[in-house]
């Protein structure tokens, strides 16, 4: 890609569009993300000429896509209520590589896949960025615009209630690659795949 002074759009949409789409077909879903990945390139082309390298490109895309995503649930008429509030977040140790990597690897099964679904947005958002996309928890502040302390916070509360959720509901066991797989318990039936939940999107 160029450098961030001389930005084209079209190597930018080339580079990012796969990402994005990906990015918010897990916020969102299947249904949405199309629509609103168009919305954010729709975005990203007018305000190209303005970029002005403030953060890397990778991060101002998406916050956009992010700013986009929140936009959307807020309004969604499937918006619900009593998800875990994150207005009173204190400081949290930075959890450690182990176990919650391998859950949330960057590699996603279907049975992780589905408790993922049902994190609060502002949750699932910082694991995706996290352990899909593999941004840094620096980076994951400045696409979001937080402190890196909330990222830590997020990233350890999303971790702690998915290590939660998925002992609860998952059998766990090596696959042919040796990497840690789950299957859902005969007692917990998915009908189909959830849309994402919506949950909390204030701070």
């Amino acid at each position: 890609m160029a450098t961030d002074r001389r930005l084209c759009f079209e190597d930018v949409y080339a580079e990012f569009h796969p990402r994005i789409r990906r990015y918010l077909d897990r916020l969102l879903g299947a249904s949405e993300a199309e629509e609103a990945t168009q919305e954010v390139f729709v975005k990203v082309s007018q305000a190209l000429a303005r970029f002005r390298g403030e953060s890397s490109v990778s991060t101002w895309i998406y916050r956009v896509a992010t700013n986009v995503a929140y936009d959307r649930l807020r309004s969604s008429s499937l918006r619900r209520t009593g998800e875990v509030p994150i207005d009173s977040e204190t400081h949290a140790k930075d959890p450690s590589p182990g176990i919650e990597r391998q859950l949330v690897r960057r590699e996603m099964n279907d049975c992780v896949d589905r408790f993922i679904d049902r994190l609060p947005a502002n949750y699932r958002s910082v694991v995706i960025l996290s352990e899909q996309e593999g941004l840094t928890n620096h980076e994951i502040a400045k696409a979001l615009r937080l402190t890196v302390d909330t990222v830590k916070i997020r990233l350890h509360r999303a971790r702690t209630r998915l290590k939660r959720e998925l002992g609860d509901g998952c059998n766990f066991y090596r696959d042919e690659r040796n990497e840690l797989a789950c299957d859902p318990k005969p007692n917990v039936v998915f009908l189909r795949r959830r849309p994402p939940s919506t949950g909390s999107t204030s701070r």
